[in-house]
């Protein structure tokens, strides 16, 4: 099967590179920017390719790693050529298949949303992290198996989502890592209050961080909790919201009414309810009821 690839960036980079070390035949690259295709091209061994006629023809399935916003007009680009029985993927996670190729069963062609599970961060060197990634599909049934067995036959973990539900699952996934991230820099400013400068705070925080996510992927969330909340511990609580302002509290508080849930699972016995009150109390949180 030759792959196609139109849109030179981060993920498409990436995305050839790691087929190209997997033996994978990549047709080449095609992007507006001229100049990204041939680095790309350079990059995964393969063509630098001037015209989407042309990788659209050599091509039996076609990755449009394209901005979200790009994906549909790059469609529309190309959707009146002859593509009878060709696959048409895009990697955004937000994205349905329906939604970025209107009108491809018309032309004969199979329409998927690919989504590598993983934080495309380094555009030349992402594609070492790729082995690791689930890849979540969603699009035409006739060939989703095929689809699918491009990455399984690279050791890849694969799992099938609905179109309905990209949305929510380009949600989660963005806060798992985006949404992470701004928790981080939370605790480096207030780290950096107390002394630290960046780098020593990061440093310090690290093996916490590290643990965590180690320990939940072992043993899962339950079985990781730890802390005041957990231990229902009310003075630390306090002093913790004490310490912050009226943004901090209310963050603090909505993070920790989650970790209660999670708590109550670990401690049935346990009893949460002077916590809960303080989390509620207006004075720290200042929610409106709904």
């Amino acid at each position: 099967m030759r792959t196609g690839i139109i849109g030179a960036g981060k993920v498409g980079c990436s995305l050839g590179k790691y087929f190209r070390l997997n033996n994978l035949e990549v047709t080449g690259y095609y992007d507006v920017n001229e100049n990204l295709a041939k680095e790309a091209a350079d990059f995964t061994a393969t063509a630098f390719i001037k015209d989407l006629d042309t990788i659209v023809k050599e091509s039996d399935t076609l990755f449009l790693t394209v901005p979200d916003d790009l994906i549909t007009i790059v469609w529309n680009q190309i959707k009146d050529m002859s593509l009878e029985g060709k696959f048409i993927c895009h990697c955004s996670g937000a994205l349905s298949s329906g939604d970025a190729f209107p009108g491809i069963d018309k032309c004969g062609a199979f329409g998927y949303s690919v989504h590598p599970l993983f934080a495309v961060s380094d555009k030349y060197n992402s594609y070492k992290e790729l082995s690791h990634a689930y890849f979540v599909i969603e699009g035409d049934e006739r060939h989703r198996e095929d689809v699918a067995g491009i990455f399984r036959n690279l050791g890849n973990e694969v799992c099938y989502i609905a179109a309905e539900d990209k949305v929510k699952y380009h949600c989660a996934a963005a806060v798992c890592s985006n949404h992470v991230v701004a928790l981080i820099q939370e605790s480096l400013s207030l780290m950096q209050e107390c002394g630290f400068n960046e780098e020593s705070a990061l440093k310090a925080l690290a093996p916490i961080m590290l643990g965590n996510i180690q320990h939940i992927v072992e043993k899962g969330m339950v079985n990781s909790l730890t802390g005041p909340v957990e231990r229902a511990d009310v003075k630390t609580v306090e002093k913790h919201l004490n310490c912050l302002n009226k943004s901090q509290q209310i963050l603090y508080c909505l993070l920790s009414e989650i970790l209660i849930s999670i708590g109550e699972k670990k401690n049935p016995e346990r009893d949460y309810g002077k916590l809960k009150d303080i989390l509620d109390h207006k004075q720290y949180c200042n929610i409106d009821e709904q």
